[in-house]
């Protein structure tokens, strides 16, 4: 029984991973022209502050649809264009971004 639980604990555990790496593909290829990762000057927002203010639901539904998002998001105005992608890819970008900030802003404890 320990040997099932911990091979499918590593399952998972892999199985995410690959989600990541394969949304830090994405990134990459569409992403990275106007994101940054670890700070820095670029035209739409650091994806570090994003995924500290999101949730990766939010993400993926604004990277989906920006026309539709920018305003509930908080923004005056969207440069962001539409991205020709599968659903599974941006679900895949989604788990890289969250991945990004382990700790997130809704975890901060009320006084």
């Amino acid at each position: 029984m320990k040997k099932t639980t911990i091979l499918l604990a590593l399952f998972t555990a892999t199985y995410l991973l690959a989600d990541v790496e394969k949304g830090k593909a994405v990134y990459k290829a569409n992403c990275a022209i106007c994101h940054t990762v670890n700070g820095g000057r670029a035209l739409g927002p650091d994806f570090n502050i994003v995924s500290y203010t999101r949730t990766r639901e939010e993400i993926a539904a604004y990277a989906k649809d920006p026309y539709s998002l920018y305003e509930k998001f908080g923004y005056n105005a969207n440069a962001m264009p539409t991205l020709p992608l599968e659903e599974q890819a941006f679900k895949d970008v989604a788990d890289y971004i969250s991945s990004l900030q382990p700790f997130k802003k809704w975890m901060i404890k009320k006084k």
